[in-house]
């Protein structure tokens, strides 16, 4: 027979029951706790870079995001309005200098070629006729001042004996007066068609120089014909390979599309491109290094364009190798411009955590733990930043990026 429990002895091994579980439960849940932030504030010391504080030099730079292009390259443009009938080459294959690349209509450029050669002869056969012409006009007129001076000096003899019949008795002052008259009256005439021939000269002159030039701007106009009838024919300018080609046969092209682009893949340059806020520390002729992984290519800033747009100024770097084999067109890299030079500063290496002079929250390495500090930099280059204040030389720094603890004080590092 079962003996029944008080009720008062039933809630004592109640809560007895209530007290050891919810010590267990809280014993649980402290340990838990305790153990994430074991995890939340440990780092692995492998899985950071450090830095040193130092003494040095510093160029300082300026960063640039950038892009490999072909150091040469060309861009065909459709010199008239036509449309596509052949494609010889596709994107991706290598040409040589005055390969056919494709083939446009040429029908209405040919006409008015060889409707403008027929104009030329036409032209020519006017020009010639025109020179005849003026040629056998001053041929008369120099024949015609020769019969006068003969008639002049006929008309001067006359005279001369009219003279010597006076002086006998065998003639009259009104004779005399006549022949002199008619002497005079000849000689003018005789005046008057020589400086004629000489001024048809002039006008002939000129008149031939205007027709020639007329000749001449056409035989240019034709020369434009030709050469376009030429460039209808896509040749490649130039040995290297094509990066894009207008391939859809019949599609139609106005005149200064881009049709093609053939470029030289064998050397390169880089298009940068930086904040207008850098503008004024960006010369042409600075210093440059681009880092494409690993490997540093020096270079030059040239052409800088002044203009801005969306907040950015572009420039191009010419690199002293530009046939280096780590260079691919279309590869995403960064360039640091010099503009400056920091002598005998304090220093620590440059990292992601950089982005300019101002305060930042670093790192310092102390023992087995990482505590963050206030710290001001400087200028910086793509090796070094300068340290205005903050860290002491030999400190150790955590220069990898720990923008995911910015949160914490102080890290423990396994």
């Amino acid at each position: 027979m079962d003996k029944l429990i008080p009720i008062e002895e039933r809630r004592k091994r109640r809560n007895k029951l209530l007290l050891r579980y919810g010590s267990i439960a809280f014993v649980a849940v402290i340990s838990f706790v305790l153990f994430l932030r074991t995890i939340e504030t440990s780092i692995a010391a492998k899985s950071i870079q450090t830095g040193t504080v130092d003494t040095g030099n510093i160029n300082a730079t300026v960063n640039a995001s950038g892009k490999i292009i072909p150091l040469n390259e060309e861009i065909i443009i459709a010199p008239i309005n036509s449309r596509i009938v052949e494609v010889y080459k596709n994107s991706g294959d290598s040409v040589s200098k005055n390969q056919p690349i494709l083939k446009l209509e040429l029908a209405s450029v040919e006409t008015e070629y060889n409707q403008k050669l027929d104009e030329r002869e036409m032209r020519k056969g006017k020009l010639l006729q025109s020179r005849i012409g003026i040629e056998n006009k001053i041929s008369e007129m120099e024949m015609q001042y020769r019969v006068k001076e003969m008639q002049l000096r006929q008309m001067k003899t006359d005279l001369a004996n009219e003279h010597y019949l006076d002086s006998i008795g065998a003639s009259t002052r009104d004779k005399i007066r006549e022949k002199e008259l008619n002497f005079r009256v000849a000689s003018l005439e005789l005046e008057q068609l020589k400086q004629k021939i000489a001024n048809e000269k002039r006008n002939s002159v000129a008149e031939q120089k205007v027709q020639q030039l007329d000749f001449t701007i056409f035989e240019k106009s034709l020369a434009q014909s030709a050469r376009l009838l030429r460039d209808s024919r896509i040749l490649a300018p130039m040995n290297g390979t094509l990066t894009y080609v207008n391939n859809q046969i019949g599609s139609p092209v106005s005149v200064g599309t881009q049709i093609a682009i053939l470029s030289d893949l064998s050397r390169f340059k880089v298009e940068a491109e930086i904040a207008d806020t850098y503008a004024d520390q960006l010369t042409p002729g600075a210093k440059a290094v681009v880092r494409i992984a690993s490997a540093k290519l020096q270079g030059t800033v040239v052409n800088i364009i002044p203009s801005s747009q969306n907040g950015v100024i572009k420039f191009i770097v010419m690199l002293e190798n530009p046939d280096n084999k780590n260079l691919r067109s279309g590869l995403r890299v960064d360039a640091f411009v010099e503009h400056g030079f920091r002598e005998n500063v304090l220093r620590i290496p440059s990292g992601a955590y950089y982005i300019g002079p101002g305060k930042y929250n670093l790192w310092v390495m102390k023992g087995g733990e990482a505590q963050k500090r206030s710290v001001t930099l400087g200028e910086g280059s793509f090796e070094y930043v300068e340290v205005v204040s903050g860290l002491n030389k030999g400190e150790r720094v955590i220069i990898s990026n720990m923008e995911q603890y910015k949160d914490k004080k102080s890290l423990k590092i396994k």
